[in-house]
């Protein structure tokens, strides 16, 4: 039996940390979806194909994970892809009630669909890519929170270099 896994989200930079989720998901998991979402209810400053492409780019060393987009409900996507288990990032307390929430109605459209939580590698809980966007926009560095190649396309998107 292999154990699959998806890894949902925006995305909107990826930062470090996500990187550091997947990473981790990938050593517990057979295959890993890291699948970044089309949602429209959001403004994202790259569009899905840009971050398809820099998620691409900086998980290509992980062999067991695929990078791909997706634009319907996350419950919905799981059970057409075959994968019972979601992998959620938990930062916070207010992220464990955000996040718990949303596991209760993924589990009411797909019962067997289940919610892993991981917590981030020390040092890597603050980060958000909110948080970073904003950063970015105001001329601070954010090296230390982003791959190079991410931190580079968002400073272009934000004329910055």
């Amino acid at each position: 039996m292999t154990h699959k896994a998806i890894y949902p989200g925006t995305f909107d930079p990826i930062t470090l940390g996500h990187i550091d989720i997947v990473s981790r998901a990938a050593a517990i998991f057979d295959h890993v979806l890291l699948a970044i979402t089309d949602n429209q209810c959001k403004s994202p400053m790259f569009i899905i194909n840009e971050r398809i492409q820099l998620a691409q780019t900086v998980t290509k060393h992980l062999e067991n994970v695929k990078v791909v987009g997706f634009s319907e409900l996350i419950a919905n996507f799981a059970q057409k892809n075959g994968v019972n288990i979601l992998i959620r990032g938990i930062r916070s307390v207010l992220d464990f009630e955000y996040e718990s929430q949303f596991a209760e109605v993924n589990r009411y459209f797909v019962p067997d669909l289940e919610t892993v939580f991981l917590l981030p590698s020390q040092g890597l809980s603050f980060i958000s890519s909110s948080l970073i966007k904003d950063i970015a926009l105001y001329d601070g560095n954010t090296s230390s929170f982003l791959p190079q190649i991410v931190s580079e396309a968002m400073l272009k998107k934000l004329n910055k270099i």
